[in-house]
């Protein structure tokens, strides 16, 4: 059974807020693949009023890459923390932050690529900078993707570090995460001075509902929690998060 839905969030105040928000889950519905997420007419839209409305004070912070973020929202380019904090860039093309590949994550893909190969359904996701692997596809292989995926952080020495997610483990470079990310972000002109509001749905969003809760800000789980969460209201899913934001820029 679900636990009760915390309460909703209180409008934007569009003169004060700085939004960010996850893309998977959060803005789309998850997809069996990952290219299949893609953004709709209405969405672009309404993320396009919002970019005018808050001065520029919004960003996507996702797990994907900065190019697939752009590319599921062309031709509208957002502020994009990608892979979860390794790669930053802002709406004007800058760049603010890239890591660089690390080479310790060429064990974990020949690792992810053998287990795909003997278990159908299941999908490798190269990154470059990180390296997932999704079994929605394939959900009685998820206790040995979770084991794998547990024993290559661990072999890494604390190198890499393991972030699941909905059906899916992934491995990237341990000391970034969205919460870390979030705080990057704040410092620039365009969100400095503002009021944090982060907006997700998974376990991989719950740094940046700590990071958020310690600023004073306002965090936003989309659907009912199935783990533990950070996050302080709560929106029942997609379109209740799209008509809040809708009758956010209306008043």
């Amino acid at each position: 059974m679900n636990k009760p839905l915390l309460p909703e969030p209180p409008p934007l105040d569009l003169d004060r807020s700085a939004l960010f928000l996850d893309y998977d889950g959060t803005l789309v519905g998850i997809a069996p693949t990952p290219a299949e997420a893609r953004a709709d007419d209405e969405l672009r839209d309404l993320l396009r009023d919002l970019l005018v409305r808050l001065n520029g004070a919004v960003a996507i912070i996702s797990g994907r890459r900065v190019a697939d973020i752009d590319h599921f929202l062309a031709p509208l380019r957002l502020t994009v923390a990608g892979l979860h904090g390794l790669e930053l860039r802002r709406h004007d093309g800058s760049l603010v932050q890239c890591a660089a590949a690390d080479d310790s994550l060429e064990r974990v893909r020949a690792a992810f690529r053998s287990f795909v190969a003997r278990n159908p359904g299941t999908l490798l996701e190269d990154k470059r900078l990180t390296v997932a692997l999704h079994y929605r596809l394939a959900p009685s292989a998820a206790e040995e993707a979770a084991v794998l995926a547990a024993r290559l952080a661990e072999e890494s020495g604390g190198t890499l570090r393991l972030q699941q997610g909905k059906m899916v483990v992934e491995l990237l470079p341990a000391g970034r995460d969205k919460g870390r990310a979030i705080e990057d972000l704040l410092a620039l002109p365009e969100f400095a001075g503002r009021d944090p509001v982060f907006v997700g749905d998974d376990v991989t969003d719950e740094a940046g509902f700590l990071v958020v809760n310690r600023r004073g800000g306002i965090s936003v789980r989309v659907g009912a929690a199935d783990h533990p969460t950070e996050a302080r209201r709560c929106l029942a899913d997609i379109g209740a998060l799209r008509r809040w934001l809708h009758a956010s820029l209306a008043r």
